[in-house]
C-alpha cells in the first residue's frame, strides 16, 4: 500500500480526492483519483465539479480516475506541504513559514469553496480559520518580508472573499495586513551527544533516523541519521540519554527504546540550541538488558512509537527528497518561494 507521504489529499465531505505527489511537486497532475466513502454526501458537490453524467458513473462504482481540477491540485498540495514537507540544513532544504501556508491555504481553500460548493463541508480549517491561525501574534507580518507584494495579493483576494462571505471583520483585517521589512530567522544543526564524565562508561550507543509520519510537522530537520544515542553506566545509575539534531520548532515529544520490539525507556525530550536532547534513567530491569545485548539490537524511535502507526521508510524519505530538490522554481508556492529568498540572503 502507498504511504500517505506519496499522495497529496483533499478530505471532501464523503470522499477522499488524491494526486500522484510527483506530479504535483512537477506541475503534471492531469488525474485525480475520486474515493467515495457516502455517495449521498458526496453526490451535489461531485455533480457540480464534473457534471451529472461523470458524477452518476463515480457514485455507481464507488471511485473514479478524473481530470484533474487545478483548484484542488493545489490545496492538496498545500496540505501536503504543511504536513510532510522535508526541511532540513543536512539536505539544504528550507523550511516553510507556517503562517506564509496557512494564507495561502485560506486562499486555495475559498477557491474549492467557489469551484463546488459543499465539497468542504466539515473540511479539518475553513478560509477564516486559517486566516485568524496566519496573522495571530503577528506571525503573517513578520513572515512576509520575502514575497510582500505577493501577500499583499492574497490578502486583497481574501479580503474581497470575506466581503462577499459579509464577514465584514475579517474582509477588513485581510485589507490592512502590513508586510514590514527584512526579519532573520536561524537554525542550526547541532552537534551530537557531549563527553561522558570521568568513571563513567558507555554500555551501547547507536544512530537513527526520525520517521517523518511519528513526529508533527516543522519540527525537526528530516535528513537521515539525526537521532544520537547511548546507555551510560555510572556510579548512581544506568542512563539512556538521546540527542535529536536540527530543531526549527518546539513540541512535546519523547524517545523510546525497545529491544526485538519490546520498549525498556522513554526520554522526554527538550528544545535545546537548535536540538531536543533528553536523560532518563533506567530501572534495574532494563539497566541489565543494556549490558548484556549488542548495541545493535536496541532500537530508538522518536516520537509516537505506536505499532499502528504507518511509518515512513527509509526509501520513502530519500524518494520525497528527490523529487522536493528537483521541484522547479517557477512552480513554487508562497512558502516555499520565501524560503528560497531567505536562504539566499542568509548565504
Amino acid at each position: 500500500m502507498t504511504h500517505p507521504v506519496h499522495t497529496p489529499v483533499v478530505a471532501a465531505d464523503g470522499g477522499l480526492i488524491r494526486f500522484a505527489l510527483a506530479d504535483l511537486l512537477a506541475g503534471r497532475a492531469t488525474t485525480m483519483r475520486v474515493e467515495l466513502s457516502d455517495a449521498g454526501a458526496a453526490e451535489p458537490w461531485l455533480t457540480r465539479l464534473v457534471g451529472a453524467e461523470a458524477s452518476l458513473a463515480a457514485l455507481g462504482q464507488g471511485h473514479a480516475d478524473l481530470p484533474a481540477r487545478p483548484e484542488l491540485g493545489r490545496l492538496a498540495l498545500l496540505l501536503w506541504l504543511r504536513r510532510w514537507w522535508p526541511a532540513g540544513p543536512s539536505l539544504g532544504v528550507p523550511s516553510l513559514d507556517p503562517a506564509l501556508l496557512d494564507l495561502e491555504t485560506a486562499v486555495a481553500t475559498a477557491d474549492v469553496e467557489d469551484l463546488a460548493e459543499g465539497l468542504l463541508d466539515g473540511f479539518e480549517a475553513s478560509p477564516a480559520e486559517l486566516f485568524d491561525a496566519a496573522i495571530a501574534d503577528g506571525a503573517l507580518a513578520a513572515a512576509a518580508w520575502p514575497v510582500a507584494d505577493d501577500v499583499r495579493a492574497l490578502c486583497a483576494r481574501l479580503a474581497a472573499w470575506f466581503d462577499d462571505q459579509d464577514d465584514v471583520v475579517r474582509a477588513e483585517a485581510a485589507a490592512r495586513v502590513e508586510t514590514p521589512a527584512s526579519s532573520q530567522k536561524a537554525y542550526a544543526l547541532a552537534a551530537g551527544l557531549d563527553p561522558v564524565a570521568p568513571g563513567e562508561g558507555v554500555l551501547a550507543s547507536g544512530r537513527a533516523s526520525v520517521d517523518w509520519a511519528r513526529v508533527p510537522p516543522g519540527i525537526l530537520d528530516a535528513g537521515e541519521d539525526t537521532v544520537g544515542w547511548r546507555i551510560v553506566a555510572a556510579a548512581a545509575a544506568t542512563r539512556l540519554e538521546v540527542v535529536v539534531a536540527g530543531a526549527f520548532a518546539d513540541a512535546a515529544i519523547s524517545a523510546f527504546a525497545s529491544h526485538e520490539g519490546e520498549p525498556f525507556a522513554e526520554v522526554p525530550l527538550e528544545l535545546g540550541a537548535g536540538r531536543f536532547s533528553g536523560t532518563a534513567d533506567l530501572d534495574d530491569a532494563a539497566a541489565r538488558l543494556a549490558a548484556r545485548v549488542p548495541g545493535g539490537q536496541i532500537a530508538v524511535v522518536v516520537g509516537m512509537a505506536d505499532e499502528s502507526v504507518a511509518g515512513t521508510t527509509t526509501e520513502d524519505r530519500a524518494e520525497v527528497v528527490a523529487l522536493v530538490r528537483a521541484r522547479p522554481p517557477e512552480l513554487r508556492t508562497l512558502a516555499e518561494r520565501a524560503a528560497a529568498a531567505s536562504a539566499d540572503e542568509e548565504f
